[in-house]
């Protein structure tokens, strides 16, 4: 998507220079991308103590065990 932005130069500049990005377009969208993934990171931080699951992993990975030696016996 194009569009036109007025971005301060020193902002600009300091942001390829952080970034390591030669060009202003990279450079905006490795900002903006880390920005999104912070943001997401900071709300599935926000959800900790509020969401319980109830999983057992040992039990899962019981099933999944059964499951390959069934699978290699009916390929025997």
């Amino acid at each position: 998507m194009r569009a036109t932005l007025n971005i301060p130069d020193k902002l600009i500049e300091e942001v390829q220079r952080l970034s390591g990005q030669k060009s202003k377009t990279g450079a905006i969208v490795t900002v903006m991308e880390e920005y999104v993934r912070r943001k997401k990171m900071e709300d599935l931080l926000a959800l900790r103590g509020k969401v319980h699951i109830d999983y057992d992993w040992k039990e899962e990975e019981d099933a999944e065990l059964k499951a390959a030696e069934e699978r290699e016996r009916y390929d025997s």
